[in-house]
């Protein structure tokens, strides 16, 4: 009966006494709910680019410094789930779907041409939309080439750098991309359809837990979402297009690293070393071009936020406070 009265007393907003018996038990839930309802919750929104729909998750007060998360394959900004509500108490955190994945506009691939250049030309619109004038990039897989070609592209927006797995070297493409190398070469059917197990589950799921400590402790949830979208209707056409894009970022590392040695944005390296897709010799050439660099190699896998999602959060806290908006 008292349990009862208690939820019933907090539904209708009642002034209630705890009483002592509930004090360990109770009493610690009903503080931690109340902490929670004033963490920072994304928000979610759809805006058109170029008459396609993204969308979006936002949080945090828009007079803040922004953090622009751009996510990888095959994922979308759900990978960013966790990480939003870590930052928005003070930072304004945006976290944009590319067409063809999560919620955005999958327009088919004789409908649009799916390219690493047209993704960063759909991101540009979405910033100026959103009246973005400056960010620091959040680049994971696939949104180190696009973050780093908006960079090329506006560079004096850019506030900062955070790179989770995200290459620019060539020292980075090991033998895991030696199916795609051959693929850029001649783009058959034949080598295309190697591939293709690239977008079953097995694949999607391995992404996520290879390399990681404790595989059991992964929600199940992302890998499932992620395959979800995948086998939509077309979809895995338009995974394949980029597959074979994916070669025009590779002529590309030379401007991102004249970039970086340019523009010497500060940079946070939180990079999964057990990656076997982008493994840490991607990582460490960064060294050579980027003087403001704080480094950390994660005992983890491709997607580090499901594990060291936390170790994350606060390394980010640490680096825009010191370099980037000091004060904040």
């Amino acid at each position: 009966m008292r349990v009862r009265f208690l939820a019933l007393s907090l539904t209708l907003g009642l002034s209630l006494a705890v009483p002592t018996a509930l004090a360990g038990g109770a009493a610690s839930t009903i503080a931690q709910t109340r902490t929670n309802a004033t963490t920072p919750q994304a928000t979610y929104h759809t805006v058109k680019v170029e008459g396609l729909n993204i969308f979006y998750r936002e949080a945090g007060p828009k007079d803040a410094p922004t953090l622009l998360l751009l996510h990888g394959f095959p994922t979308s900004s759900h990978m960013f789930r966790n990480l939003i509500p870590r930052l928005a108490d003070r930072y304004h955190v945006v976290a944009p779907d590319y067409p063809g994945f999560g919620q955005s506009s999958m327009p088919r691939v004789n409908e649009w041409t799916y390219s690493f250049a047209n993704l960063a030309r759909v991101m540009d619109g979405f910033t100026q939309n959103l009246g973005l004038k400056n960010y620091t990039l959040y680049v994971q897989d696939y949104g180190a080439p696009v973050g780093y070609r908006l960079a090329l592209a506006h560079p004096e927006r850019v506030q900062g750098l955070i790179v989770q797995n995200g290459n620019a070297y060539a020292e980075g493409l090991r033998e895991f991309w030696d199916p795609l190398r051959a693929y850029w070469k001649d783009p058959s059917a034949a080598n295309g359809d190697k591939l293709r197990p690239f977008f079953e589950l097995a694949a999607t799921k391995w992404q996520y837990t290879h390399g990681t400590r404790n595989p059991q402790n992964l929600s199940p949830d992302t890998w499932t979402l992620d395959q979800a979208y995948l086998d939509r209707p077309g979809n895995k056409d338009i995974q394949l297009k980029l597959f074979l894009d994916y070669g025009s970022n590779v002529p590309l590392y030379p401007q991102f690293q004249a970039y970086f040695r340019r523009s010497q944005p500060p940079t946070l390296i939180v990079w999964g070393k057990n990656d076997q897709i982008f493994p840490a010799q991607g990582a460490e050439p960064y060294k050579r071009d980027l003087k403001n660099l704080d480094f950390h190699l994660l005992n983890t896998g491709h997607f580090a936020l499901e594990e060291e999602g936390d170790t994350i959060a606060s390394l980010i806290r640490d680096f825009m406070a010191r370099r980037v908006a000091p004060g904040r």
